[in-house]
């Protein structure tokens, strides 16, 4: 009897011993099928809209033969894009042509700006179940819900008419919330005409067209005096205040063998900081640059103001560019450090670094949504402003906003705004782009300084053709602001 338990035990024991693998396995294949079961989850609540929402995502295009695209509107309600039922076919109606394009951008051959960003959200419909019912039983498609944008109708067109003709670009926003109130790019294109656009960019001589170009975000152009925000920056971080700079202008110098000319070889005397940014005297920056600070720190402060980078911001830009080190030729150094050389710098870009001046420090990351509604008019998401980085201390902005008071006060842009009603920030520059004397000219500043309203940012290319200058366009644009 104890012999046959004995044996018994044995068999029990070998068999458990044949099991075990099996019951590993068991084990190992019902936590990968909570796993799956777990991300499946986490995906349909977490991730689903995001992937669907892709610009990459084909399933956009199904989407599209279930709805009508919703609308695309302004911060007031004004319609800029739409979709109109014309002969049993869905078609795309940009009631303001031109003025709106690179911003709205466009929806055929491809799409551009919001109807590519937001191609997902315009595809998508909140409206009622009832509703949809009703559509699915009388075979109509779905109304898709409306974006309503931060742009604002009055000061995109103000922007644009100021511009007249002219190419370059504005940037409008406001520096505590990042919200994008005009964004224009010249020369701009008619959305409603993509047939006959781009028959024209596939010529011979529409080929090298820069129409369909948004200049505001991935234009590059050299910041001219505008760099000298920066230069003037790196000064303050080396020396603790604005304080203890002095130079003798005499309207031109020589630096290591390159020439400095101040605008119309004016010569601005005994200068200090201060009015060395009010008169935008080259001269005593490229002194400043050769002799006060160092280039490795330099290009140490232009990497804290987002060059070399990608831009805190959700649409396609270009990467602004500062190559100058400490190990760099020192004859690079007097072009530089006032903006020539090989520096370069967008549009939007200047102005986030204006903004956070603005703002004490502190970037708001620019964004042009503000909500998404259904096409009954309920709120279905709503967007708002968020901190993106702090690009300088609060001390520094303040030092550089006292700066910035001269050009406004008595010097490069006094003509316009000595005596305006609003006060004004600002740095105007005037960049050479080849050897002929074409001139680009820039403004960059923002309004109200004890509690700032807006930034404004303004290239406006060859304007030695005519003299309108970058202070002209932002002076219409103020003032269409505080009517």
């Amino acid at each position: 009897m104890e012999e046959f338990l004995h044996r018994q035990e044995r068999r029990e024991e070998k068999n458990k011993r044949k099991n075990r693998p099996i019951v590993l396995l068991t084990y190992v294949f019902v936590l990968v099928f909570l796993g799956m079961f777990g991300y499946v989850i986490y995906f349909l609540v977490q991730d689903a809209n995001r992937v669907v929402a892709n610009t990459g995502n084909r399933r956009q295009d199904v989407m599209a033969d279930l709805v009508q695209r919703g609308e695309i509107r302004t911060s007031d309600g004004t319609v800029i894009a739409k979709s109109e039922q014309k002969n049993g076919e869905e078609v795309r109606i940009y009631p303001y042509g031109e003025l709106f394009c690179h911003v709205v951008g466009y929806n055929g051959y491809g799409r551009s700006g919001l109807e590519l960003a937001m191609n997902f959200q315009l595809l998508t419909t909140h409206e009622n179940i009832f509703k949809q019912v009703q559509d699915d039983l009388q075979e109509q498609k779905k109304p898709g819900d409306n974006v309503i944008t931060t742009l604002d109708y009055k000061l995109q067109n103000a922007a644009s008419k100021a511009m007249g003709n002219h190419k370059g670009a504005v940037v409008v926003l406001e520096p505590d919330t990042g919200k994008i109130l005009a964004m224009v790019s010249k020369p701009g294109f008619d959305p409603n005409e993509m047939d006959k656009v781009w028959d024209e960019i596939h010529t011979v001589e529409g080929e090298k067209s820069t129409v369909l170009l948004n200049r505001a975000t991935s234009g590059l152009y050299a910041p001219g005096s505008t760099f000298k925000t920066v230069t003037a920056l790196e000064y303050i971080r080396e020396h603790g205040s604005t304080e203890g700079y002095s130079y003798t202008c005499k309207g031109e110098d020589s630096f290591n063998g390159v020439k400095i000319v101040c605008y119309k070889h004016r010569e601005h005397g005994d200068v200090d900081l201060e009015h060395s940014i009010g008169y935008s005297c080259n001269t005593s920056f490229a002194n400043l640059g050769m002799k006060s600070i160092s280039m490795d720190g330099l290009h140490s402060t232009a990497e804290d103001l987002l060059f070399n980078q990608e831009l805190p911001y959700d649409g396609s830009t270009s990467t602004s560019s500062f190559v100058l080190t400490g190990s760099s030729s020192r004859d690079m150094i007097p072009q530089t450090v006032i903006g020539q050389g090989d520096t370069q710098i967008t549009p939007l870009h200047n102005a986030m670094i204006m903004s956070a001046i603005a703002n004490g420090g502190v970037l708001m990351r620019p964004y042009l949504v503000q909500e998404i509604r259904n096409s009954s008019g309920a709120v279905v998401k709503s967007y708002s402003s968020s901190a993106e980085k702090k690009l300088m201390t609060a001390k520094e902005a303040k030092e550089l906003s006292e700066l910035l008071k001269a050009p406004a006060e008595y010097g490069t842009s006094s003509w316009k705004f000595k005596n305006y009603r609003h006060k004004i920030i600002g740095k105007t520059g005037t960049a050479e782009v080849d050897s002929n004397g074409r001139c680009n000219s820039w403004f960059v500043g923002y309004s109200n300084p004890e509690d700032p309203d807006i930034v404004v940012s303004v290239v406006i290319e060859d304007s030695d053709s005519d003299g309108l200058t970058g202070v002209e366009v932002a002076g219409a644009i103020f003032e269409t602001y505080y009517p």
